[in-house]
């Protein structure tokens, strides 16, 4: 937590009036992590036995969490649309000046609060959280679980068309990572924390353990690792327990029960799930369409667009109430084959309308419900097209609903696991594996054709953060090769033998060696792996074996000047931890090494770095352009307007860092709407005339900038 204490510093040094408090609070910070570690040592608990008991905490911190959003979302829906039958009756039944004014009081309420609060708690909250795990390595503020549980329990309780569970997730995962802050749990270990807290959210909103730990490791941690997924399973289990305990074991929707009346209907889910694919593609292109509207078309402040939002699902609520919250009577409705099937079909759309317009504006809730309500629609509508015209080998419109629910979930999140197990607990019939699988894979498939990106990557990649392989691939290309070498490498003459070249292998740490022959040239590299063949040949034939015989001549080399994104490809490419650096004029001249450890160690520091700088960057207030802040002795922040000369130049083509010793924390840009700060602009930004820089490093370096002209 080195950015915590460098931050306090800052704090000290900027207002020697706050001195006194951020010395209380570093003793408090410093009580708090001594004592986690002393009752680790005195309690002889293991590290995995540790993380056990802080999953189970969390798992019970998450349930109380899920069942309190609950309770205030009831409480606020029972308040706005006011009756004695159930919620989709009363919103029905009320009035059309309330249909209308409710939603827009709604929105008036969420946008302030979003807005000067916790920005973090706008949209449906898992990019948030999967930004906080590849940037920040887990920190979430704990001040998001509370305005998120409120905006959100708020935008659903007035009629705004999102879902509870992104919520509650996004409450989890902050409700995790406040825990492991608070024990100053740093690393993969507060990662996996957060994932506990959203595998619990899950699992507490649909009673369904099994998908809150899957859920976790495929979308949130993007790692199915072993070390992982014990905590988030006991977590999970934890909530559902908690969510029993106090709601009883109620299913989220009432479901009959399935039955494949006949081989041939496979067809048709096969067909249901090309349909699923295509509209979840549909939702998702919609839903970003209406943020970008809002964000960079409308002329009004932020915190009072939700209100708009607010007055088109009261306008739309007039023709279609259905929309409004969460949606589970219609749900349950559809899967009992109640809809009528232009209903549905029209419902389809009007729900994808109605959530893009309420998430674009900037109310709080999920996509989850949405996705289900949309293939409970569609499928209600397939089903009862197919059941009418092939009565004697079709189930009834409420199979095809609830098996298409699991393909707009697999569709919208790319998680076809955690959409099939959801469904597959929320049924606890096995017969329904086999279509819902059909279903699920195929809208994948057909979904990530047609959009790469599934609904949570791509705002985050619409934030300029790319990500392959749980990196941050902008983070990964401002690194290179040069920075992370080895000049060191182990090497074998091409002539050596055998018996030799095992002796040399057994004796060294490295697992690759590479080849050279007499003018120091490489001809190959060999790896441990490949010999275990040769070990077993004959003594004669083994005296016959030399070193150029075994080398493995087909494999990739990177250059010093390449970033360390483009070195990751490659070692995958070929399973290699590590490749060979050569000169780009001699692609067989050898100058070091590169592991696939080093870049990752290399990457998570650079995270780390930039969140410290980032955290600083959001603290100074620069008044004038001349004033400097002091974080450390004999180094500042500063903010210098753009020099002329780097005017419509790249990040990229400058090399700041390289060239100047400094770095760029934020550019500052005026727009129409408001003073526009982005926080470490990627390598292609271009810079502008009003451009000003907030840059950081040695106080000569600085000074060296602001006299360029």
């Amino acid at each position: 937590m080195v950015y915590k204490r460098l931050n306090l510093q800052f704090i000290v040094n900027s207002d020697p009036n706050l001195g006194m408090i951020s010395k209380k609070i570093r003793s408090l910070y410093n009580t708090c992590s001594k004592l986690s570690v002393d009752l680790i040592d005195k309690a002889k608990m293991t590290e995995h036995t540790f993380m056990i008991i802080v999953a189970i905490i969390i798992g019970v911190f998450a349930g109380f969490g899920a069942i309190g959003i609950r309770m205030l979302i009831k409480t606020i829906s029972d308040l706005s649309f006011s009756g004695e039958g159930s919620l989709l009756a009363n919103i029905i039944a009320a009035p059309w000046y309330i249909k209308i004014m409710i939603p827009m009081i709604g929105g008036l309420i969420v946008g302030p609060l979003i807005y000067f609060f916790a920005p973090e708690a706008k949209g449906h909250g898992v990019p948030e959280v999967m930004q906080s795990i590849l940037l920040k390595g887990g920190i979430i503020r704990p001040r998001v679980a509370f305005v998120k549980a409120l905006a959100s329990a708020v935008t659903i309780g007035t009629g705004g068309s999102v879902g509870r569970e992104g919520p509650i997730i996004q409450i989890g995962s902050s409700l995790g990572s406040t825990v492991g802050q608070f024990l100053n749990i740093s690393g993969d270990r507060m990662k996996t924390l957060v994932g506990c807290g959203a595998a619990a959210g899950i699992a507490a909103a649909f009673n369904a353990p099994i998908a809150g730990a899957l859920f976790a490791v495929e979308i949130i941690l993007m790692d199915f690792a072993f070390a992982q997924f014990s905590p988030i399973v006991i977590s999970s289990v934890m909530a559902t327990v908690i969510s029993h305990n106090f709601e009883g074991n109620l299913a989220t929707f009432q479901v009959l029960h399935y039955e494949l009346v006949n081989p041939t209907e496979l067809i048709f889910y096969v067909i249901l799930g090309f349909c699923s694919g295509l509209v979840s593609s549909i939702f998702i292109k919609v839903l970003y369409s209406f943020e970008d509207f809002f964000e960079n078309r409308v002329p009004i402040p932020d915190y009072f667009q939700p209100v708009i939002g607010g007055l088109v699902i009261g306008v739309t609520a007039l023709f279609f109430p259905q929309i409004m919250g969460v949606g589970y009577d219609s749900i349950n409705i559809a899967l009992h084959g109640g809809m009528i099937w232009y209903i549905a079909f029209a419902l389809i759309f009007v729900k994808i309308f109605a959530t893009a317009f309420t998430l674009g504006s900037g109310g709080s809730g999920g996509i989850f419900a949405p996705s289900l309500f949309m293939g409970a629609m569609l499928g209600c509508f397939f089903g009862t097209f197919v059941h009418d015209l092939f009565p004697n080998i079709t189930a009834s419109p409420g199979a095809y609903a609830l098996v298409a629910m699991g393909g707009l979930v697999a569709g919208t999140t790319r998680a076809p696991i955690t959409a099939i197990i959801i469904v597959f607990e929320l049924t606890n019939d096995y017969n329904i594996i086999l279509p819902l699988m059909i279903t699920c894979i195929i809208s994948t498939i057909l979904s990530s054709k047609m959009s790469r990106e599934s609904i949570y990557t791509l705002k985050l990649l619409l934030r300029k953060i790319n990500i392959k392989g749980g990196t941050e691939v902008n983070v990964m290309k401002s690194l290179y090769v040069r920075d992370v070498y080895h000049p060191h490498f182990e090497s074998i003459p091409e002539t050596t033998n055998f018996v030799e070249v095992v002796d040399h292998v057994i004796s060294k740490r490295d697992p690759y060696f590479i080849v050279l022959d007499d003018q120091e040239l490489m001809v190959g590299i060999i790896s441990i792996h490949d010999m275990k063949s040769f070990m077993f040949e004959g003594k004669e034939l083994q005296n016959l074996i030399i070193a150029g015989d075994i080398a493995l001549k087909d494999f990739e080399v990177v250059s010093l000047d390449e970033d360390c994104h483009e070195a990751l490809d490659r070692m995958s490419k070929i399973g290699f931890l590590g490749l060979p650096i050569v000169q780009p004029n001699n692609r067989r001249k050898v100058v070091g090494m590169v592991w696939q450890k080093d870049i990752l160690d290399a990457y998570h520091k650079e995270i780390e770095r930039k969140d410290i700088a980032a955290t600083l960057a959001d603290k100074i207030q620069l008044s004038s352009r001349s004033r400097d802040v002091y974080f450390m002795e004999g180094y500042s922040i500063s903010e210098v307007p753009v020099p002329k000369t780097f005017i419509g130049k790249s990040i990229k083509d400058l090399n700041i860092r390289a060239s100047y010793g400094v770095d760029v924390l934020s550019i500052k840009k005026q727009t129409k709407k408001r003073v526009e700060i982005k926080a470490f602009p990627g390598p292609d930004y271009i810079l502008e005339t009003d451009d000003i820089l907030t840059v950081a490093g040695l106080i000569n370096k600085l000074n060296q900038l602001k006299n360029l002209e």
